[in-house]
C-alpha cells in the first residue's frame, strides 16, 4: 500500500466512515504526521498546524494540487470530524481562542500518536482496541476543556446560554447584559448569531409572528431582541473590529425585515468610544451607536427627533 492508503486504512481502524477515510481524509493525517511516501510510521510528529499549512503541506510534500477555495472543505469537513472524534485537538496553545481567528490550529493527540507510530508493527491492532475503549472517555475530557472557555450569557427570560469563547461574542454578551437591561426592559432576544453555530438561539416561530421570513441566517444581524412594549425591533450588530450598521448594511437589513410590524430599531454596538471613533463617519443615519464602555449612554444619529434641553444636574 501507497502512505495514503495506508492513511485511510488507520482511519477505517479508528472508525471513521468512508466520507471521513477518504483520500481527502487520508492526505490531511498524512500532513498532520508530517509524514511523506518515503517516511516511517515511527518517524510520525504531532506539531500544532493550521489549515493552510496543512493545504501547503500536502501541495509541496505530497505532491498533490489544492485548489484553494477547498480550504473550507478540509476544515469543515475533514478537521471538524476529526476534531469531534478526538483525533485532533483544536488550539491547545489557546482553547479561548475565536473561531474565525487565523491563528487556529490541529494537533494530533497524544494517543492517536501512538497508535500512528506503531502502524505496521505487531502491536498496532491491540492499540487500535485500547485507543477506541478509550476514545469516549478522552473525548468527554477534550470537550469539558473546550467548554471551560465558552462565554456564559442568561437571557433577559432567565435562559441560560454559552458562546464560543473569543471575537465578537465577547462584546455580544455585554450587549444583552447591558444595553438589554438599561434601554429593553422585559425584551425577548430572538436571535443571537455566534461564529460557533448561527443558530446558538433563534425563535423563527416570533419573528414569523412579526412578519419576518429569513431564508438566509448569515444576513441577519448579531442580536435581534423585541421590546413587546412598544413593539420595537432591535437589530443590533457588534462592531468591535468590523460590521457596524453603515449605510450598505442598513439597507440590507431593512430588506430583510422590510414585512416586520414591528418598528424598527438599528443598533451598532462597539466594546469602547475609541473602536467607534474608526467607524463614526461611515454609520448609517437614523441609527444608534452605543459603547460597552458607557453602558448607560447611547448616542443618535437621527436628526431631530432628539433635539431638545437636558435639565441640569441636581435641578
Amino acid at each position: 500500500m501507497t502512505r495514503l492508503d495506508e492513511a485511510k486504512h488507520i482511519l477505517a481502524a479508528l472508525g471513521f466512515d468512508a466520507a471521513r477515510s477518504n483520500d481527502r481524509s487520508g492526505r490531511t493525517l498524512l500532513a498532520l504526521a508530517r509524514l511523506t511516501e518515503g517516511s516511517l510510521w515511527a518517524d510520525a510528529t504531532n506539531s500544532r498546524l493550521g489549515v493552510r499549512a496543512i493545504l501547503d503541506w500536502i501541495r509541496e510534500e505530497l505532491d498533490f494540487p489544492i485548489a484553494e477555495n477547498t480550504r473550507e472543505t478540509y476544515r469543515r469537513q475533514t478537521l471538524h470530524q476529526f476534531r469531534d472524534a478526538g483525533l485532533v485537538i483544536l488550539n491547545e496553545d489557546d482553547p479561548s481562542r475565536a473561531t474565525n481567528s487565523s491563528l487556529n490550529n490541529y494537533k494530533l493527540t497524544d494517543a492517536a500518536l501512538t497508535v500512528l507510530r506503531a502502524f505496521g508493527t505487531p502491536e498496532f491492532d491491540d492499540l487500535v482496541t485500547r485507543y477506541l475503549e478509550d476514545a469516549p472517555g478522552l473525548l468527554v475530557i477534550y470537550r469539558a476543556e473546550r467548554n471551560l472557555t465558552r462565554i456564559p450569557v442568561t437571557l433577559p427570560g432567565g435562559v441560560q446560554l454559552t458562546l464560543g469563547a473569543g471575537g465578537q461574542n465577547v462584546l455580544i454578551k455585554r450587549m444583552i447584559d447591558d444595553f438589554c437591561e438599561y434601554f429593553i426592559p422585559g425584551g425577548e432576544v430572538l436571535y443571537i448569531g455566534d461564529a460557533d453555530s448561527k443558530l446558538m438561539h433563534f425563535d423563527e416561530t416570533k419573528l414569523a409572528e412579526l412578519g419576518v421570513v429569513v431564508n438566509t441566517h448569515g444576513k441577519l444581524p448579531d442580536l435581534v431582541v423585541y421590546q413587546p412594549e412598544k413593539n420595537w425591533l432591535f437589530l443590533m450588530e457588534a462592531a468591535s473590529s468590523h460590521g457596524p450598521v453603515d449605510a450598505k448594511r442598513y439597507g440590507e437589513l431593512s430588506r430583510l425585515f422590510a414585512g416586520s410590524t414591528a418598528g424598527l430599531v438599528y443598533v451598532s454596538c462597539f466594546p469602547d468610544r475609541a473602536v467607534m471613533r474608526r467607524f463614526l463617519g461611515g454609520l448609517a443615519w437614523e441609527t444608534e451607536a452605543w459603547c460597552a464602555s458607557d453602558p448607560t449612554h447611547m448616542i443618535h444619529l437621527n436628526g431631530d427627533k432628539f433635539l431638545g434641553p437636558h435639565e441640569a444636574s441636581g435641578s
